[in-house]
């Protein structure tokens, strides 16, 4: 399982934020009881939920334990947090599933479409997003080189969305989800995030996309503290430092499907 470290995802927390509130902005449902938060992670979005639905109960869900560590100190009585497996979660009534970038990392997410929207009550609403350009290639470019590739390749293909990008066409989305008898909404949107600090393109991956590749190098410090030199040149070749900063175009899926 890939470890995370909700201070390292923090790290960007505006940037990574703003999705999920362009999201959420565009669900339909109003006044829900209940609401849950798929993938979680440390906690700071599902509790503008919260804030947002005053009346509802809200459940954040995470597979990683330090997530949803660090979530804990922002739970009430009404926004709790618990670790649950995305792909054998089994949801009860619900009005409204959000899920913010967490789906890439679910290989045929959209098996379990059918019964998550089966839990929606009527009028309720499944809302996510994520990312839709798979790995980054200068990533991948050096996972191939010979020094890496007896030992990073089979983590490639052990972790799905870095050889066969999960993230289905927009269109894909509205006909499933519209079959099951949903009203879609569905978009795309490239972000391009002015991101400051040394080699701030790998601190944004090393958030995200690098964990399971620094996993499996925990126990060489130094092979990991190569790697990631290598891959910071690379980004560096990839996303040229600015005066200003380094741009980032961040490319994202949108979908909201209201059950009618």
């Amino acid at each position: 399982m890939t470890s995370w470290d909700p201070r390292q995802y923090l790290r960007f927390a505006d940037e990574r934020a703003r999705p999920f509130h362009d999201l959420v902005d565009r669900i339909p449902t109003t006044d829900p009881a209940y609401v849950i938060d798929l993938g979680c992670g440390p906690g700071t979005m599902t509790a503008t939920l919260a804030e947002r639905y005053p009346g509802a109960r809200v459940l954040g869900l995470d597979s990683s334990p330090a997530m949803v560590e660090a979530a804990q100190p922002l739970g009430t009585d009404r926004l709790t947090f618990a670790v649950a497996d995305i792909r054998t979660w089994q949801p009860e009534p619900v009005d409204v599933i959000v899920s913010n970038a967490a789906l890439q990392w679910v290989p045929d997410h959209t098996a379990l479409f059918g019964g998550w929207v089966a839990a929606l009550r009527p009028g309720g609403t499944l809302a996510f997003q994520v990312p839709s350009g798979g790995e980054v290639p200068a990533v991948r470019a050096v996972v191939r080189r010979p020094q890496w590739r007896d030992r990073l390749d089979p983590v490639a293909a052990e972790t799905g969305p870095r050889t066969a990008n999960p993230v289905k066409h927009p269109e894909s989305y509205v006909d499933e989800l519209a079959r099951m008898g949903c009203d879609v909404d569905a978009w795309e949107t490239t972000y391009y995030h002015v991101l400051t600090g040394p080699d701030p393109v790998l601190e944004w991956f090393r958030g995200t996309g690098l964990r399971p590749y620094l996993d499996a190098l925990a126990e060489e410090p130094a092979r990991r503290d190569a790697f990631e030199r290598e891959v910071a040149e690379a980004l560096r070749e990839a996303y040229p430092p600015q005066s200003y900063g380094t741009v980032l175009p961040f490319h994202r899926v949108f979908v909201v499907a209201r059950r009618g």
